[in-house]
């Protein structure tokens, strides 16, 4: 069973990084300001959180200092595009950020939480997030899509309707 966990543990990062870039590249690609946003902010968190990690050996074993910061960062940028989005989805963002974040607080609580239970607390909101991210932007690039379908098409000058 733990042989299992760490090949899991072991093939996180690559599905991670992979499905960062696929979603992150369409939301920057095919989204709005808000899509585009929240994109980049997901693109910065990670690279950041991969550059302020404790050393491996000590890992997850206190309170991650530099990732609560980003985190912290993160979750504000969320709230910002959730309270002035017209969308419902950027609001579910904001609160699987929170949670994650919470996972810091656990971990001041309790010292002795398991490293490796604070490290699935933190990470596991991520694709959450990236699939909320990923629906958000088809949702929207959908409904523009029927909006510029559905508006009438001037007529040209000087023809007349034969009707």
């Amino acid at each position: 069973m733990l042989g299992m966990v760490r090949s899991l543990l072991s093939m996180n990062p690559l599905l991670y990084w992979t499905l960062l870039a696929l979603t992150c590249g369409y939301a920057l690609a095919r989204g709005r300001a808000d899509e585009r946003v929240v994109a980049a902010v997901c693109i910065i968190a990670s690279v950041v959180t991969a550059l302020v990690l404790s050393a491996w050996r000590q890992r997850y074993s206190g309170v991650e200092t530099g990732e609560l910061l980003v985190d912290i960062l993160t979750l504000g940028a969320f709230l910002f595009v959730a309270l002035r989005s017209d969308r419902f989805w950027p609001l579910w963002i904001a609160g699987l950020q929170l949670t994650t974040s919470m996972s810091h607080v656990l971990k001041a609580v309790d010292l002795g939480l398991v490293p490796q239970a604070y490290a699935a607390a933190e990470k596991f909101w991520s694709y959450p997030i990236l699939f909320i991210l990923a629906i958000g932007t088809w949702r929207g690039r959908r409904r523009r899509m029927i909006a510029f379908s559905l508006r009438p098409v001037p007529a040209k000058a000087g023809l007349a309707n034969s009707d």
